[in-house]
């Protein structure tokens, strides 16, 4: 059992200035119970907390860190950013230059803008599709998320296609009435919605692989029917690809699934771990943006020159594609390595490019309905036990994990032995 006293000393102080003693929910360990641990410092493939316990990370800070914990390119570029300042409101070449990098990389992009965070990047981009196309209906799915503002906090009802009914305290009804929810994975449904709703729809968004609520990955025929559809109607696709984008190669999940939305949105990696956010696409959706057009979007901190530094630092290094081409691999090897030692187990690895999730089901779902609740139950109970072996995983159940360039591959191989043992010791009380 690793020692937590200092965490621990940290927490009880801040629950008395910070809600919860946190500033994101799931970092209060509520699901998986345990000691919230407080990180000190990250290097490399490691998270070090103040009480000096070392853990191998699966996070990544929730996925943006592809080159590891303070990569040393990344770092001299911001320490010479920081020389020349931190933020000036106004616009800067290296802007311009990571802009260029994804305009040039990245079919779709022909024009994009920057905010600080994935929750902006999507509400600008569901603005800007409703100025451009004189619609109000939104469609999204259950099992994706797309940040926090108020008219995408909706749940599902019982029906196939529902109107949002509110998933937040503090969200008017009115708000999300203008939002549609479909289950993922079902074609009929979705040709339904768009027979009924088709003419009235603004915007279709959906995450470039459902990444929130377990890895649900999905099949390709979907998406193409959801892209022939929208462009049908005159609808626009929004690829979220906040997670997914720079993750799943250069060309994001887009490129995976060989389709062209009209609008993507961008976070994560493209800030190089720096707070980022982006949305993009066709040049005559995003020039309706003031100062051009009459949709209004603003922000001091867009573009910010740290984080566009950070940026443009980390894509460069993954331009050549063989980053990407190793991470891959490692994936690929890593998801074998566990699923192989745990065939006896009702237990399986889900994993695309760099990432994996752990899922105790028999099959991988790809809706959301299709998660065994029982099987997140599963994962909080051995969270602590993987925590106390050194071992960083995100504490819920319904999180994914990101593998590093900075992984070395007998350090994977480890990693995948220790989560099958405890795995494989915890079965038995799950039948």
């Amino acid at each position: 059992m690793l020692k937590t006293i200092n965490s621990e000393k940290i927490i009880n102080k801040a629950v008395n200035v910070i809600p919860g003693g946190v500033n994101s929910p799931v970092r209060a360990f509520k699901s998986v119970g345990g000691t919230p641990r407080i990180i000190k410092k990250g290097e490399g493939p490691y998270l070090i907390d103040v009480d000096d316990n070392c853990y191998l990370d699966f996070s990544a800070s929730w996925g943006p860190l592809i080159l590891g914990h303070a990569d040393s390119d990344v770092v001299e570029a911001v320490k010479k950013q920081l020389e020349n300042g931190m933020t000036y409101g106004t616009s800067t070449e290296v802007e311009w230059e990571l802009a260029q990098f994804i305009a040039d990389n990245v079919e779709a992009v022909e024009k994009i803008r920057f905010v600080s965070s994935g929750t902006e990047a999507v509400m600008s981009a569901i603005r800007l599709a409703r100025g451009f196309t004189g619609r109000d209906l939104i469609l999204k799915f259950d099992g994706c998320y797309h940040g926090h503002s108020d008219h995408l906090l909706v749940s599902a009802g019982s029906g196939l296609a529902t109107f949002g009914q509110p998933s937040s305290a503090g969200v008017p009804k009115a708000i999300t009435s203008h939002t549609a929810v479909l289950p993922l994975d079902d074609e009929e449904a979705l040709e339904k919605f768009f027979s009924e709703h088709g003419n009235k729809l603004a915007a279709v968004i959906i995450e470039g692989i459902p990444a929130n609520n377990g890895l649900l990955i999905q099949r390709h025929d979907y998406l193409r029917l959801l892209r022939a559809l929208t462009e049908k109607y005159g609808t626009l696709l929004i690829l979220d690809e906040v997670i997914t984008g720079f993750r799943l190669g250069l060309g994001g999940a887009a490129s995976y699934y060989g389709i062209t939305p009209d609008l993507l949105t961008y976070g994560k990696i493209i800030g190089g771990g720096m707070p980022v956010g982006a949305f993009a696409g066709r040049a005559d959706i995003m020039d309706m943006l003031s100062p051009l057009g009459p949709v209004y979007q603003a922000g001091t901190l867009s573009g910010n020159p740290i984080a566009m530094t950070a940026g443009l630092t980390t894509l460069r290094k993954l331009a050549d594609g063989k980053i990407f081409r190793e991470l891959e691999e490692k994936n690929r090897r890593f998801v074998t390595d566990i699923t192989e030692q745990l065939r006896d187990c009702v237990v399986n690895i889900a994993g695309v490019s760099s990432i994996f999730w752990i899922v105790f089901q028999a099959d991988l779902p790809r809706k959301a309905s299709d998660i065994n609740s029982d099987g997140i139950s599963h994962y909080n109970r051995i969270h602590e036990k993987v925590l106390n072996r050194g071992i960083y995983i995100p504490p819920s159940g319904y999180e994914v994990c990101f593998i590093s360039a900075v992984h070395p591959d007998k350090m994977l191989k480890d990693a995948a032995t220790t989560l099958a043992n405890i795995i494989r010791q915890e079965a038995h009380k799950w039948s």
